[in-house]
């Protein structure tokens, strides 16, 4: 996992949708759901056992960090594709000598497709922001000669993809996003990646951590912009877009860099992203709770498919960090604290991503037995003004919600009071983002109720599914 030194700027415009699921969820495996397979443990799983978990679930890419013919194997025929890595010391090589590359792509994907799909190569893991300029100017050489290798042996190797994955240290601005622009130090490099990409089809991998940015900035109400629960948002006075998640601010502020550059077509993918369920005392948030808060509704998110304000309508293909924990990596305590599942094979916590699960769902086990979904979504009875009042601006927000029954005029205007107004916009939002039990919690200030909360002309939308 990358993204965690001082060069990376945290994003303080955080953008739109939470929950919102009004797309039918299939039991099939998501195709812009991934995850990275970090091997920095000595107590990994063998590779059938992870295949089985992999096909038990809704995940559909696995990102290696190099090549393991064990796991690339064990998932052949199961259409879970791979992006397999070259590590960074190969690089210089396989720049100076096209005869290199040929031998890499005859060694490390042509005894593998096509019974497995091997979608990408990412070549190197944040070379740009190692500091080595010797390194930085290697890469797109060997991009373009592995590249080269691959379309001269045919096949299904000629459809493979060459990227190489940053992380946000390539960012000089960010903040708000529209303002978002490369750094000067690599902005030469990224210009002749951008266009090698641009020309082959390959998508510009970038590593998002809301996580990280809440280490920078540990306040409340930038922890709820992280984790996808109610906010008040953040403005971008230059596009005129409110935004209510960080993950969407980071990602567009990346898509208005290349916009910049004069490679905005270029597609975006998200090689990692994640949250730790532990770390050390100076490393706040840090939790279970958090976690699952995180990855399920950053799942859900992109199960709505309502993408970011500036890649709207298509969800972005994005493997999240990591499917195990990494017991021997180094650093803080959190570094080895970012797998959705122990090596048990038993989950960390529930993020929905069982095959079959509905966007972000947690089924029992991780918070307990769920709620039966269904019925209608109120005002819970002790929740303050303050509270409903921030949950009223943040569903009637949404898109897909109407509030108009409950303005000036509105079937549902009186009783004009902040809990009524507030219960008809959560019930809305509830109905509108799939029923489900977790889109009727808003921190605890809503409950599920199965009596009909309508009155005289004033209808709730739900009832029985």
């Amino acid at each position: 996992m990358a993204m965690g030194d001082a060069a990376r700027k945290p994003v303080s415009a955080l953008l739109p949708i939470w929950l919102l699921c009004v797309l039918v969820c299939s039991s099939s495996a998501q195709p812009y759901i991934g995850v990275n397979y970090g091997e920095v443990a000595d107590n990994l799983p063998p590779p059938d056992a992870t295949a089985r978990l992999l096909k038990s679930t809704s995940i559909s890419k696995v990102r290696l960090y190099g090549v393991d013919a064990g796991l690339i194997r064990a998932l052949a025929g199961s259409g879970i594709s791979v992006v397999i890595g070259v590590a960074n010391g190969d690089i210089p090589f396989l720049a100076a000598d096209p005869a290199a590359a040929s031998r890499w792509i005859a060694a490390n994907v042509l005894p593998f497709v096509p019974a497995t799909t091997i979608s990408a190569v990412a070549v190197g893991n944040e070379v740009l922001e190692s500091g080595d300029a010797s390194l930085a100017a290697a890469l797109l050489p060997a991009m373009q000669n592995l590249r080269a290798a691959a379309v001269a042996a045919g096949g299904a190797a000629a459809g493979v993809r060459f990227s190489t994955v940053n992380t946000m240290g390539v960012m000089a601005q960010s903040e708000p996003p529209s303002s978002g622009a490369f750094h000067p130090d690599v902005a030469p490099q990224l210009q002749g990646i951008l266009g090698f990409l641009s020309r082959t089809g390959a998508p510009f991998m970038i590593n998002p951590y809301p996580w990280f940015a809440y280490q920078s900035d540990p306040r409340p109400d930038t922890l709820a912009f992280c984790l996808f629960q109610p906010n008040a948002g953040r403005f971008d006075a230059g596009s005129r877009i409110r935004y209510t998640n960080m993950f969407d601010a980071q990602l567009d502020a990346v898509k208005a860099a290349m916009t910049r550059a004069g490679y905005g077509g270029v597609d975006v993918v998200v090689a990692e992203t994640g949250w730790p369920t532990r770390g050390d005392a100076g490393e706040p948030g840090a939790t279970p709770e958090n976690a699952r808060a995180y990855v399920s509704g950053l799942v859900a998110h992109l199960r709505s498919g309502a993408g970011t304000p500036l890649m709207p309508g298509k969800a972005v293909e994005t493997y999240l960090f990591a499917l195990y924990d990494e017991d021997l990596k180094p650093g803080p305590a959190s570094e080895r604290a970012f797998g959705l599942y122990h090596t048990d094979l038993s989950a960390a916590y529930d993020a929905g991503l069982t095959a079959g699960a509905a966007a972000g769902s947690p089924s029992a086990g991780a918070g307990g037995a769920a709620k039966a979904s269904g019925g209608w979504c109120v005002a819970r009875d002790g929740a303050s003004d303050a509270d409903l009042q921030a949950d009223l601006d943040y569903a009637c927000a949404q898109v897909g919600v109407d509030c108009g029954a409950i303005q000036p005029g509105g079937a549902c205007f009186e009783p004009n009071t902040v809990r009524a107004h507030a219960a008809y916009a959560m019930n809305q939002l509830y109905q509108a983002a799939g029923r489900n039990p977790w889109n009727c919690d808003f921190r605890a200030s809503a409950t599920l109720t199965s009596n009909n909360p309508s009155y005289g002309a004033c209808v709730y939308t739900g009832g029985g599914q």
